[in-house]
């Protein structure tokens, strides 16, 4: 193999490398799961199924509190736990008080921390909601 053909090889190699670790770092590799993330791998045990892994469950005080608000803040319409393991995140309100949120994904993480009151509001219009 020429000098020429050896490093030709080499930059492809590495740009189809670069490219894929790019896309597995943005989230974009793997089938859309909702508008604001993409689906992760499948789990180790083989199955594609939400939560369907023994680690896709949160903690019991965790999943008690989750299964309390039920659906996501930032998307209403997304059930906790269909797209995986709920995110617990610790949102602080104008009144400095510290409270549970649960949301769907990674994407909604940013979103419900970008407006902490709004997303207090809904929650506790999620809990008030009959079930």
């Amino acid at each position: 193999m020429s000098t020429k053909a050896w490093v030709a090889a080499v930059f492809v190699v590495a740009l189809a490398g670069g490219g894929y670790a790019a896309l597995r770092y943005t989230g974009r590799l793997g089938s859309p799961a909702c508008g604001c993330c993409q689906a992760g791998d499948p789990s180790p045990g083989g199955s594609t199924e939400p939560g369907s892994s023994p680690a896709a469950q949160p903690p019991p005080d965790d999943k008690q509190l989750a299964a309390a608000q039920g659906l996501c803040p930032v998307m209403p319409d997304t059930k906790l736990g269909e797209m995986g393991e709920p995110i617990k995140l610790m949102v602080r309100g104008r009144d400095g008080k510290e409270e549970p949120v649960f949301v769907c994904c990674k994407g909604c993480k940013r979103k419900a921390l970008a407006d902490p009151d709004k997303t207090l509001a809904t929650v506790a219009e999620l809990k008030a909601a009959p079930k």
